[in-house]
């Protein structure tokens, strides 16, 4: 008999319940990271929606006998946003859509709390497809209407608050407190591989045909709703009805103790003691625990913001995302006009922000981890952000080399707080000892979290798209003292995560 080989071997080693660790964190990975695919494009395409169309309008002014008919903007940018405000439209664009993802994220966890995750992602997901693609349908059916695009940005926003809260819920049923940090901060990076997609995706088409940029990501998020439909497992409590089928006897020789017919199964292997949601699927011996008919309630909205923790992490995150945000939505059109280069290009070279941020968020993850105090983390981070933001101030004047690592750099020292409150610190705190082993509170207390971080989400691109016209130096200010806010917030927190 030939051994067996040592690939092999090292797969056998996992248990059926690892397996289904693993599949859930890759498959929540994947969904989340068509969430952000698909909300990458706009900052791709704002160069294309309003060309430098300067040196063309100098030729048609020098020229004018013998171009009478050139209208440079109209021929030059894409209807509305081919006139002097075109900053203020698309500030406007993006502020649509994040306030209408704030408004909703705080709605959006207490009725995830109530409905099947399954469904209620998958819903979310189709729909921000749709309006994904009716973005890109703009271009193809040659729609000028301004309102038109701002009702697609407000209801893609809305549809957008079912993820979130799903997936951190979802993570935080499959995964106990043990290096929560690295996990999440692993998982997480799920933002920053969707926005590189995104850009790159979004560019691929951004030059010739914009509207692909859109579509495509659209497909795209609506195929993964698919298969969240299909594969997606709440809760590892959710496989109890496979094992039910998988021995029959023991489902039909138990009939309940005191009227209670709902049962969970403990078990012993090796000696030692297992439980449902950590060895699922395992071959059951005698140990039967009856589950209470009592459900635990879902926690109110009030009742979450009592959690200790919860209001001082929301209000940092709340600075840390408009910085955070700013650079998602605003980044490739700064690199483009600062830089000089095209839309393509921009889109490309902003991706390094983004691979700095995973390697920022997985360096949070592991350092609150060590430390034991998500606080101290954040604050360390957020205090060595400001330095490199006034750097990155001044990117036109550094050559090629420089601009990499300040944009490896920046996206590290930005997404990592953002990154560590929106997993980590809120599973913390969504599994607090406060709730006594209530676990229907951790989507509610995600929503407030990150509903509160889609303010400053919101406000940020507004407030770039009105200061830009003032001179970038008035952005980047505006992320300094953003920036300088979140620290003090998070510094102000007592409480040891």
């Amino acid at each position: 008999m030939a051994p067996v080989p040592p690939g092999i071997r090292f797969l056998a080693s996992f248990n059926r319940d690892q397996w289904y660790r693993a599949f859930t964190f890759g498959l929540t990975f994947l969904l989340y990271t068509s969430f952000h695919l698909s909300r990458k494009p706009i900052s791709i395409v704002k160069s294309e929606l309003h060309k430098n169309c300067s040196a063309l309008h100098e030729l048609s002014t020098t020229g004018s006998r013998q171009l009478p008919r050139l209208h440079t903007e109209t021929d030059c940018s894409w209807k509305p946003f081919d006139k002097s405000n075109y900053k203020q439209l698309l500030g406007a664009m993006d502020y649509s859509f994040l306030c209408a993802y704030a408004v909703g994220m705080y709605l959006s966890g207490i009725i995830g709390e109530r409905l099947p995750i399954r469904l209620y992602l998958t819903f979310g997901m189709l729909m921000s497809g749709l309006f994904t693609c009716l973005f890109g349908l703009g271009r193809i059916y040659n729609i000028h209407n301004l309102s038109f695009y701002i009702f697609v940005q407000v209801a893609n926003g809305l549809v957008q608050t079912t993820g979130w809260p799903s997936v951190v819920t979802c993570i935080g049923n499959w995964f106990g407190k043990g290096r929560r940090g690295l996990i999440m901060g692993i998982w997480n990076s799920h933002t920053s591989v969707g926005n590189i997609l995104g850009s790159l995706i979004a560019g691929y088409w951004v030059s010739s045909n914009w509207g692909l940029s859109f579509i495509v990501p659209g497909l795209v998020i609506a195929a993964m709703g698919i298969v969240c439909f299909l594969f997606l497992i709440e809760h590892p409590n959710d496989l109890k009805s496979i094992h039910d089928v998988q021995n029959p006897k023991l489902t039909n020789s138990w009939k309940g103790v005191n009227g209670h017919n709902q049962l969970y199964h403990s078990y012993k292997q090796g000696g030692k003691s297992q439980n449902w949601d950590t060895e699922l699927l395992l071959p059951v011996q005698q140990v039967v625990v009856v589950k209470s008919e009592s459900e635990p309630s879902a926690i109110s909205f009030m009742g979450a913001l009592r959690i200790p923790g919860v209001i001082e992490f929301s209000l940092c995150l709340l600075f840390a995302k408009l910085v955070s945000y700013t650079f998602l939505f605003w980044l490739p059109l700064y690199i483009t006009k600062a830089a000089h280069l095209d839309a393509k290009k921009a889109g490309e070279l902003s991706t390094l922000f983004d691979v700095g941020g995973i390697v920022g968020g997985i360096l949070a993850g592991v350092i609150s981890d060590k430390l034991g105090k998500r606080a101290t983390t954040c604050a360390v981070m957020l205090l060595l952000a400001a330095p490199t933001l006034y750097g990155f101030s001044m990117i036109s004047e550094f050559g090629l080399g420089p601009t990499i690592g300040m944009l490896l750099v920046c996206g590290g020292l930005v997404n990592g707080p953002y990154a560590l409150i929106t997993t980590a610190v809120s599973a913390d705190l969504g599994t607090h000892k406060s709730l006594k082993g209530n676990s229907r509170a951790l989507s509610t207390v995600t929503a407030i979290i990150d509903g509160t971080g889609s303010v400053g989400a919101a406000i940020g691109p507004l407030l770039a798209g009105v200061l830009s016209s003032r001179g970038w130096n008035q952005v980047f200010y505006m992320l300094m003292a953003a920036d300088f806010l979140a620290l003090v917030v998070c510094a102000s927190h007592r409480m040891r995560f």
